[in-house]
């Protein structure tokens, strides 16, 4: 391999070769106390992120009565004032110095608005109706991704910092995966509550209080047992416009954001729509949270297995054969119709098997492609990396949500109520072809990823050679 020459101004370093005889020992591994503290703020923002992903837009639609399209525009907006928050939670994340660190500070100061403004969305004021109600979901919405971002946006780039070894990295971010799932477990017992209380508007309040509460007390938590490398302090870009320009210039990170943003778009339509199949395709509402639950119990007890199985296949291999079962996965449900529960409770299954897999290798090979940055530029930027791959999630997410808004309303949709077959043939293909298309693209794409484990070998060793020597 040969990587690009670092930037006017950053010291020449050692090529990789050259530095791979004189490397230091590996260093070593992680405790499991450590990992597990890191993964504790996992629990509370994954309660949040699925009961916002996968029932805010139904609450919102047949409690609260807020028309689809409305909904879809206020999804669509906050996926563009995204385009400001993350890059800039990123920047000044990687420019933080304080005797903390510089990721610990930003999730503990964020950690209050997130809970407060996840409230916010589930308990409008119940005299707000017609425009005002649609001015309050949307003013909640915009500040609780602002909130998350300054939250997760530091907790990611912490991930990455916690070791250099190329196969733990898998390990920390699989256990925070099952910390996620954790919270997706709690997060579907919610809504199964919800959808079964008669007066759901004053439970979803209360039930937020609680989880706001517990994400407070997990990020403290986190806060107070971890610590972060002193050597990478004050190393972040010198403004914003260079740190996400090096994040383009990056031919690893720029391949990696294309498959990311396509996966991205067709995954989240297990959050977005999985209700909708289930309650107007199958005719199934009270197995929707069973059919959620098979997904990510799957997931979960399927992390040990891609942590191991990693190892001896390889990062690229893995996910680029997730991503493909995961299309044919979804394509399959295309058939599906009222009896066919138990198929879909076993593609569900399928579905998290392969998801778990991308979850956990996805950010572990995009840590090994930060350390890449800085042997091209000599600069720590985890933030900016880590904003850029976060954008590129939620304005996936927010796309989807967006367009399901806009076809179900198209199509006719009718809430709390039988729906007719053009609504019904727009929920089946959004939920089965639309993923279908998204991961085949992103498959084809991501054969063409080139980063192994020997270059990251190499590219470790020259940072280690110039950490050294440092002329």
């Amino acid at each position: 391999m040969s990587p690009a020459a670092p930037p006017p101004g950053v010291p020449a370093v050692a090529t990789p070769a050259a530095a791979h005889a004189g490397a230091p020992p590996e260093e070593p591994r992680l405790p499991w106390s450590t990992v597990l503290a890191y993964s504790l703020p996992g629990v509370g923002a994954g309660y949040m992120f699925l009961l916002v992903t996968l029932f805010l837009l139904k609450y919102a639609t047949d409690v609260l009565l807020i028309a689809p399209a409305a909904m879809g525009a206020v999804f669509m907006a906050g996926r563009i004032w995204d385009a400001i928050t993350d890059p800039l939670a990123g920047y000044l994340s990687d420019r933080t110095r304080s005797r903390f660190g510089r990721r610990r500070p930003w999730m503990l100061l964020a950690a209050l608005p997130v809970g407060a403004t996840f409230v916010m969305l589930w308990s409008p004021p119940a005299d707000l109706t017609g425009n005002a109600l649609v001015v309050w979901m949307g003013t909640a919405v915009l500040l609780f991704y602002t909130a998350t971002t300054a939250l997760l946006v530091p907790h990611h780039s912490l991930g990455a910092e916690l070791t250099t070894v190329y196969h733990e990295r898998t390990r920390v971010f699989g256990v925070r995966q099952v910390a996620w799932h954790v919270g997706i477990f709690f997060s579907l017992v919610s809504m199964g509550v919800l959808t079964a209380s008669e007066a759901p508007a004053r439970l979803a309040g209360l039930q937020s209080m609680v989880a706001a509460l517990v994400l407070v007390a997990l990020v403290g938590l986190a806060v107070m047992q971890l610590r972060e490398r002193a050597e990478f302090q004050g190393r972040g870009a010198r403004n914003p416009w260079r740190a996400f320009g090096d994040v383009w210039r990056n031919p690893h990170a720029r391949l990696l954001l294309f498959v990311f943003f396509i996966e991205s778009t067709g995954g989240a339509v297990v959050g977005v729509l999985t209700i909708y199949f289930s309650e107007y395709v199958l005719g199934t509402p009270t197995l929707t949270p069973y059919y959620i639950g098979a997904y990510f119990l799957a997931a979960t007890l399927s992390v040990p297995v891609w942590i191991n199985l990693s190892r001896r296949l390889g990062k690229k291999r893995l996910w680029l054969g997730s991503m493909a079962v995961t299309g044919v996965g979804f394509g399959s449900t295309f058939l599906l119709g009222p009896g066919d529960a138990p198929w879909l409770m076993v593609i569900a299954a399928l579905l998290g098997l392969a998801a778990a897999c991308g979850n956990i290798v996805g950010p572990s090979i995009q840590a090994d492609i930060i350390d890449y940055d800085e042997f091209r530029t000599g600069e720590r930027k985890e933030g900016a990396y880590f904003a850029a791959w976060n954008f590129v999630f939620k304005m996936a997410t927010g796309l989807t949500l967006g367009i399901t808004g806009f076809a179900l309303q198209a199509a006719g949709f009718e809430p709390n109520a039988e729906q007719g077959e053009s609504a019904r043939l727009a929920i089946r293909s959004l939920y089965a072809l639309f993923p279908l298309v998204c991961y085949g693209i992103g498959t084809v794409l991501f054969t063409r990823f080139a980063f192994n484990e020997a270059q990251y070998a190499e590219v470790r060793s020259a940072i280690d050679a110039r950490a050294r020597d440092p002329r």
